[in-house]
């Protein structure tokens, strides 16, 4: 009797060895299958990649995944961007490269100018008059000069 208990709880560990050997096959041909269809779509985009691509710029986001981008050749596009990309980053003003053929958000590229400068651009200088500009009076009597009326 405890022979007969052995074997079968010795069955039972062989059949439950064969569901979880069955599984794992299953498992391996389709992480075989997804491995496969992955590289493909990395060859796919590389082709993509290999080709043209333009430089724009986003002016806005229209739909969650759809924005408007001023190429640097002139024209405005409505694009969407590849998935890997964050689209938290994606902000107005961003650089960006689009494919040429499906003008698709490639990548992010970085600022065209220095950031130090960029955040200049966007200093006010404030109320600036004549007499808060030191060391040009020559210069700012020709210009008062050429510009006011003469007072006869």
């Amino acid at each position: 009797s405890d022979r007969a208990a052995l074997i079968a709880r010795y069955r039972r560990a062989v059949e439950e060895n064969e569901a979880a050997s069955e599984k794992l096959r299953q498992l391996r041909r389709d992480y075989q299958a997804k491995k496969a269809e992955f590289d493909r779509s990395e060859a796919s985009l590389a082709a993509l990649q290999s080709c043209g691509q333009l430089i724009g710029e986003v002016l806005r986001c229209v739909d969650g995944d759809k924005y408007i981008v001023k190429a640097s050749s002139g024209p405005r596009h409505l694009v969407s961007a590849r998935p890997k990309i964050d689209a938290s980053l994606l902000v107005p003003g961003t650089r960006v490269a689009l494919d040429v053929t499906t003008l698709t958000i490639m990548r992010i590229l970085p600022r065209e100018v220095d950031p130090s400068v960029y955040n200049m651009l966007n200093e006010d200088p404030g109320d600036v008059d004549f007499s808060s500009v030191g060391g040009l009076n020559e210069q700012i009597q020709a210009i008062r000069e050429v510009v006011e009326p003469p007072s006869d």
